[in-house]
């Protein structure tokens, strides 16, 4: 069976994706167009290279997310790194997630957006400075660059691209820059690019998101400034994808508990990744059960 595939963002929680992912397969699902912020898509830009679930699988569990972490001077120059955070906007570069993807797609012999099915990837990133939602590759032309011959590697380390965290990228290159960071920031779980009300689908749509399935219901006590800050950005996470997501688009929705745990625990142990993998096969297999379509 065919569908249309929406993996959300998480950080290191999307090693959950995986676990649903390999479930997927096991039920015969096919995925036609896939699209992902941040976490899912890494794993939608793998699966369009033709990466299984088990392959998936041996990648992340040697994967350490922390040698993503790279820093342009050594971390015993504590003041120097925060200079840098003034000037650079951000702690890491991001060259190393954006290399990691770029060996793991060129192994399967994908580099670019020609290189695969026209429109069968899309990934989301958030443009902070004309405030806007990228969607990528379609919305390149914006900015007068070739879609086709972007590299997907650049576009997931842009969705990826954690504020404060990593540098943002500058797609623009000109005096008056275009910062682009991760897509979360705007839409974490962009099932909207396929599942849109008054147009008819060609196959069903089926999402995987990385949180409770009340989340858009939790409140939160906000009484100092980092919990202010915390706030702020949860709401610009998350509130654009609520509205969207009603009770209609659930039932197409397989939803990973993991709002308890940390996405950026980049020290994850391997115990961790394995509970994570887990919980995602575990969910999903309860989805399947009964979904009907």
């Amino acid at each position: 069976m065919k569908v249309d595939g929406v993996f959300s963002g998480g950080g290191v929680k999307g090693y959950a994706l995986i676990g649903a992912y390999q479930q997927l397969e096991k039920k015969g699902i096919m995925f036609s167009r896939l699209a992902g912020t941040s976490a899912g898509s890494i794993i939608a830009s793998l699966s369009i290279a033709g990466y299984t679930g088990s392959e998936m699988e041996d990648l992340f569990l040697d994967l350490k997310p922390n040698d993503f972490l790279d820093e342009r001077i050594p971390a015993n120059i504590p003041f120097m790194k925060w200079l840098l955070l003034y000037w650079k906007l951000g702690l890491y570069k991001g060259d190393a997630l954006e290399k990691w993807i770029e060996e793991k797609l060129i192994a399967k012999g994908i580099r670019t957006f020609s290189d695969i099915p026209a429109m069968s990837l899309r990934i989301i990133a958030s443009d902070i400075t004309n405030s806007r939602i990228v969607i990528l590759p379609d919305d390149l032309s914006k900015y007068h660059i070739d879609e086709r011959h972007f590299p997907i590697s650049k576009a997931v380390r842009m969705s990826c691209g954690i504020p404060y965290i990593f540098e943002p990228v500058n797609i623009t290159k000109k005096k008056s820059p275009t910062y682009i960071v991760d897509g979360g920031v705007l839409s974490n779980f962009p099932m909207w690019l396929f599942d849109q009300e008054n147009v008819k689908k060609l196959r069903p749509v089926l999402g995987i998101k990385l949180s409770g399935d009340n989340e858009m219901v939790l409140k939160r006590n906000v009484n100092n400034p980092i919990a202010l800050f915390t706030a702020l950005f949860d709401t610009m996470r998350v509130a654009h994808d609520n509205r969207y997501v009603s009770r209609k688009h659930e039932k197409n929705i397989i939803f990973v508990p993991t709002k308890d745990m940390s996405g950026f625990d980049f020290d994850v142990s391997l115990e961790r990744k394995q509970e994570l993998i887990q919980l995602g096969s575990t969910s999903a297999e309860r989805f399947l059960k009964k979904w009907t379509y």
